[in-house]
């Protein structure tokens, strides 16, 4: 056995050949290979890890990410005794609680046989140097890690995943509940969209409008939601514009909630006014699902689309100014990026059809033009049964029908007298004083001759005078006018 100064003297030895060959090795070989045969031998000798992780975010660029989705409901049905923190949630007219996973909470799933650990995961999003940036600085990005053996993958990726797509559609369908979106800030990409549930009862078997029209609506839209081969075959995007126009009060909001019932879509309701530019407008269409109404209400009133690029002195704005524009827009309805989503309806309202742009109008932008009048006799019969129950024949029908023949108003004005009282005598006592005052405003003054003068003779005969003194009608015709 040799002895210690002998082992000593061997050590020495051999450290001071490892340290003059790294000398010499320093001198010789350059640091960027050194560098790399360093971690050559680093990654050989590691121990390799037997676990893959998926990583599922909430966004994939500027689309909701699908299989996010579907996880956040899936998991729902997987909480186990072990979680430890989770969020509850229900709006008043919810029957059942909403669960949903708080951030760090795990989930283990059994497939096949084979475990999966799920772990929900939200970080601070980072915000960007733009100052123009919208993104609320307290916003989190949100996902999804799936973990699981390494020799698996094939496994979760063409079987597990699918898995859940379907169990997420099946519950969905199960627990349908309409979706309201409206714009929202919170999101950590800028504006994006956030839901609360449409409750909206208007059916339309409780609309008040022409039976014909409504019934053109209707199987217009059945006709829509059966035929996606035949857009396909014929190389059109699935989708469906409707233009609903006319005076307010005539139901074009009711309209679009009895369409949003009849078909089961969830609603977009898009203020195009918070819009920062044709860019934001395509990432929100792009978020948007299928089976989904697209709402712009007022349009003629959100804004002034050609002007967008000039300030109110005729000067161009700065580029980060710049806003929506027509190109943008008409794009958007069904230039090539309304191709990206099928089964959707985009809806404009208006008062004033006249003030839009002929481009917004044409056939393939707005299919179907819906013009909603005011109440005739139809419609109050079918108010008359949803407010008072008269199903039949009431002595003072005759009397409104006759009014309402030669006088405007609109369905909500009738309605809101028809609550006035549960008594349908003296409700509908009160709709006849109401459409008797309205007829003797549309009759309008007397002329010199005593002959009564209806506002459209009044209106004819000031563009004929050109400014000359005429005998006008009261106050309420004047802003009969200007409506």
């Amino acid at each position: 056995m040799p002895s210690p100064s002998s082992l000593f003297s061997a050590y020495a030895s051999m450290t001071a050949s490892i340290m003059l060959f790294r000398s010499m090795a320093n001198d010789i070989i350059p640091y960027p290979i050194r560098n790399y045969l360093v971690s050559s031998l680093g990654y050989l000798f590691k121990p390799r890890s037997q676990l893959l992780t998926l990583v599922i975010e909430e966004s994939n660029g500027m689309v909701r990410n699908q299989v996010y989705d579907a996880s956040e409901v899936y998991l729902c049905t997987k909480i186990s005794p072990d979680t430890e923190r989770l969020k509850v949630s229900k709006t008043p007219r919810e029957k059942n609680l909403t669960i949903r996973l708080e951030k760090g909470e795990k989930i283990i799933d059994l497939f096949e046989g084979v475990e999966l650990k799920w772990r929900f995961v939200c970080a601070e999003a980072e915000k960007g140097n733009n100052p123009n940036d919208q993104v609320v600085a307290r916003a989190e990005k949100r996902s999804f890690e799936l973990c699981f053996d390494k020799k698996y993958k094939g496994l979760v990726l063409g079987s597990y995943v699918p898995f859940v797509l379907e169990k997420a559609k099946a519950i969905r369908d199960q627990q349908r509940v309409l979706k309201m979106y409206t714009l929202s800030t919170q999101g950590y990409m800028g504006v994006m969209w956030d839901s609360i549930n449409l409750e909206h009862p208007a059916t339309f078997e409780t609309l008040a409008m022409d039976p014909k029209l409504k019934n053109d609506v209707m199987e217009d839209l059945d006709r829509f939601v059966k035929r996606k081969e035949f857009f396909k075959k014929v190389g059109k995007a699935w989708k469906r514009g409707y233009l609903l126009y006319g005076p307010p009060g005539t139901g074009k909001s009711s309209l679009v909630a009895a369409m949003a019932n009849h078909l089961k879509f969830d609603v977009y309701d898009l203020q195009l006014a918070n819009i920062m530019g044709d860019s934001d407008l395509r990432r929100l269409l792009l978020s948007t699902g299928n089976r989904s109404i697209l709402v712009i209400e007022d349009i003629d009133c959100s804004i002034d689309l050609p002007d967008r690029r000039h300030a109110p002195d005729g000067r161009k704005q700065p580029e980060h100014h710049i806003q929506l524009t027509l190109s943008g827009l008409l794009n958007f309805i069904d230039g090539l990026w309304s191709s990206c989503g099928d089964e959707r309806i985009i809806i404009f309202t208006t008062n004033h059809k006249d003030r839009l742009d002929p481009a917004l109008l044409r056939p393939g932008r707005m299919d179907m033009h819906v013009h909603m009048s005011y109440c005739n006799p139809q419609g109050f019969k079918l108010l008359a049964s949803n407010y008072l129950g008269i199903h039949g024949y009431h002595h003072l029908f005759g009397e409104i029908e006759s009014l309402l023949q030669d006088t405007e108003v609109s369905p909500a004005q009738v309605a809101e007298e028809l609550m006035k009282s549960e008594d349908p005598d003296i409700a509908l006592g009160g709709l006849v004083k109401l459409l008797k005052r309205k007829k003797l405003e549309d009759d309008g003054p007397i002329d010199k001759d005593g002959k009564t003068v209806g506002i459209r003779e009044v209106k004819r005969q000031k563009v004929e005078t050109k400014g000359k003194p005429v005998r006008m009608s009261r106050r309420k015709v004047n802003r009969r006018r200007n409506i």
